[in-house]
Parts: structure tokens; sequence; C-alpha cells
């Protein structure tokens, strides 16, 4: 069934003149190839998918996101600002983003990608975050393109400084495989125990086991993070002074997704 273009234009805050490079920028190759016909098609033209625009949206949201911080918080070092420049335009990050804005409900896929899950896949929603990008610069100019990023894609203020003076979050699961090393314990093994919520917004649940005695479970948004919090709470009961300690120097990092709601 063909989704409501005009549902997502309400989520962008923008009617596109051109809905067509909108429609191409939520057009897998999978779909494209399926629909396309040779005898037909423009001369030296290819399949209609999102890729030359997810090439170009790629390069908007990096010269976007530089541009924001960069105004932004006139008082950080490059340091700074390429810590909270890599966060932002990270996979992990822009999954959730995608997520916010229902991409995956939108995406044109073939029969084949279509069962194997592609709607919740983090390339396919990564990919798709960068096309809109780039259909809402070429239709609208850098206007419309920047509020998307504002509304769906920028945590606010005060977390990005919290996370600039922090520096990187602690490494929980090296903390504790160092643990285990350092005092002969069976090697952490993670396994996913399961998955719940739309396909928007998907909990994970991690469980992080040592052997028989010594294990520990924890939900997140991805299945990262979620082995990030069964790691730390492991780490808590094996050496409760280190994890107190770490944890008073790099609080908990920010949870991509959980982003401000500007309009």
């Amino acid at each position: 069934m063909r989704p409501n273009f005009e549902e997502l234009e309400k989520l962008l805050g923008y009617s596109f003149r051109d809905r067509a490079v909108l429609v191409r920028a939520l057009t897998h190759s999978s779909s494209a190839n399926e629909a396309w016909d040779p005898a037909s098609a423009v001369p030296n033209q290819g399949p209609l998918d999102n890729e030359r625009l997810e090439f170009l949206g790629d390069s908007v949201l990096g010269w976007l996101v530089s541009e924001y911080l960069f105004q932004r918080f006139r008082l950080f070092n490059e340091g700074q600002l390429s810590l909270l420049k890599n966060h932002l335009v990270s996979s992990g990050h822009l999954q959730y983003a995608a997520r916010r804005l229902q991409l995956g409900d939108f995406l044109q896929l073939g029969k084949g990608e279509e069962s194997a899950g592609g709607r919740s896949k983090q390339r396919l929603l990564v990919n798709t975050f960068e096309a809109v990008l780039a259909a809402l610069y070429l239709d609208g100019g850098v206007d419309p393109a920047r509020k998307m990023l504002l509304d769906h894609a920028m945590p606010d203020d005060a977390e990005l400084q919290r996370m600039a003076g922090c520096g990187p979050p602690h490494d929980y699961r090296a903390e504790l495989d160092r643990i285990s090393r350092e005092r002969d314990l069976p090697r952490p093994e993670y396994q996913l125990l399961g998955e719940s919520g739309p396909g928007h917004a998907r909990v994970f649940t991690v469980e992080v086991r040592m052997g028989r005695e010594i294990a520990a479970s924890a939900d997140g948004p991805s299945k990262k993070a979620a082995a990030h919090k069964a790691a730390r709470e492991v780490c808590r009961r094996l050496d409760p002074k280190s994890a107190a300690a770490n944890e008073a120097d790099s609080p908990e990092p920010i949870v991509p997704g959980v982003l401000s709601n500007r309009v």
C-alpha cells in the first residue's frame, strides 16, 4: 500500500513543491529495481532509488551540524566540537532520529527487503534520513533542512554541554573484560533476550553472563546500549568503588533518540 506522504510532510513541517523528490528519497534500491523497465527508462538513467540523495544528504548533514555547533558553542575547542559532531552524525544517533520521524513506515521496499525486515534496519533508516534531508535541501533550500535537524536530531544545549564537558563515556564492556582477566573469571558473554515496542521505538533486552554465578540484564533503545547498561550493572557488583568513581567522572552518555522537540 502506498504510504501517505502528506503525513510525513506534517511530521517534517514542510510541504514539498516537487513531491517526486520526496518519493525518491524514500525509495530503496530494492523497490526501484523491481519497478524499473529498461525499455521505457530515460536514456542514461538507471532506477530512481535514493542512493544519490543519500550521498548529498551526508554532506549536508555534516555541514549543518558543524555550522550549528560552531555558532552555538563559541567557547568550545576543536576537540569538543569534533566529539559532539561525531555523536550527532553517528549511525546510532541518526537511527533514532529516523525512528522519531517514523521513516520506516514510509520506506518503499522491494518484496525481498520487506520480508527481511528492512523497515527496522539501522542502515536503511540512516540512509533514508540522509536522503530526506537532501530532498528538503533540494526542494526548499537550507532552511527546511536545518529545521529538520533542529526538530528531530539535535539534543538540547544542556545535553550537548554535558557531553562536551565529560569527554567520551566510560566503556563498561571494556571494564568488565578487564575485571574478568584480572580475577580469572569467565569471559563476559552477551545474549539478546528479546525486543519489544513499535518499530520506531524498539526496546532491546540484553543479558551479560560470566559463567553460572554472575549475570545481569538491562533494557536499552539499541542492543549496544542495553549491553552497556548490563555490563555496568555487573561492574557495580564486582567492583563498586571503581564503578562509582567512573560514574562520577563520566556521566551516563547521551542516548540517541532523547532529543529536543523544537518548533
